[in-house]
């Protein structure tokens, strides 16, 4: 069953969906790509590594840690130690996790040299934190070399990546900048009734760009995934809370 979304699903933004689709979304995208790539070129998944202790409150699809107050073990105290006895409160103590995130090189096959570097940001990547810290480390060293970098961003919640000269806000953006032109660059700003665009890949400057459909590639994943048998449409999408436009329009879609 499709997505009743032309475009973006809002609902799988949710922190209990997105892990698995963003690891999907990157292996789906770099398939689409090497369709119609020349073989002077091949796509690497890469992986990201970074150590975070949750202080940013996102979720990444790890089940919550619940530390209950279970009075049932508590010892029983006379009057007198109730009124001296301290007791401990009980609190979460944030603990380091390992996080992974994907995201794709187009090599040379000649030397491997990185061509273009494809990123699909994750809400680690868009709050405060480690994880932010560490994805604009990468951007920055991208950004500094000779390679291309398209940035996928399909979360409306967070900080969005740093940019100048933006004359508008969208629910969705995606960043293409070619090395030979920074520091311009291309921004496609995608509303939330908006189908994904066709987006050129950059390569070498004598190559043309790969030319990749986005929405054929969410489709078909939101398909195999069988997201339309796990997603509660019910339910509100995950926040930031939408526009009244937004709401009248999702309430439209969800009701068809």
């Amino acid at each position: 069953m499709p997505s009743p979304f032309p475009g973006m699903d809002p609902y799988l933004e949710r922190p209990a969906v997105w892990a698995s689709f963003h690891s999907k979304f990157v292996v789906m995208l770099a398939n689409a790509i090497e369709e119609n790539l020349s073989a002077q070129y091949y796509v690497e998944v890469e992986t990201r590594t970074y150590t975070d202790d949750g202080s940013d409150g996102v979720m990444i699809g790890i089940p919550d840690v619940v530390i209950t107050n279970d009075r049932s073990r508590q010892p029983e105290l006379t009057q007198a130690q109730i009124a001296t006895q301290v007791r401990p409160q009980q609190v979460i103590v944030p603990m380091p996790i390992m996080v992974k995130e994907r995201y794709l090189e187009i090599r040379d096959i000649d030397n491997n040299k990185v061509i273009t570097v494809i990123e699909l940001l994750s809400p680690k990547n868009k709050a405060a934190g480690s994880g932010r810290i560490s994805y604009e480390k990468k951007r920055q060293s991208v950004l500094s070399s000779s390679a291309h970098l398209v940035e996928i961003d399909l979360l409306r919640a967070g900080k969005p990546m740093t940019m100048l000269g933006i004359d508008s806000h969208s629910a969705y953006r995606i960043l293409v900048s070619r090395s030979s032109q920074r520091p311009n660059a291309a921004l496609y700003s995608v509303a939330l009734w908006q189908r994904l665009p066709d987006l050129p890949i950059p390569l070498r400057s004598d190559d043309e760009a790969v030319v990749v459909s986005l929405q054929p590639v969410l489709d078909t994943l939101y398909r195999k995934g069988r997201y339309a048998n796990r997603i509660d449409y019910e339910q509100l999408p995950p926040s930031p809370n939408l526009s009244v436009d937004e709401q009248n329009w999702l309430a439209t879609v969800i009701a068809q």
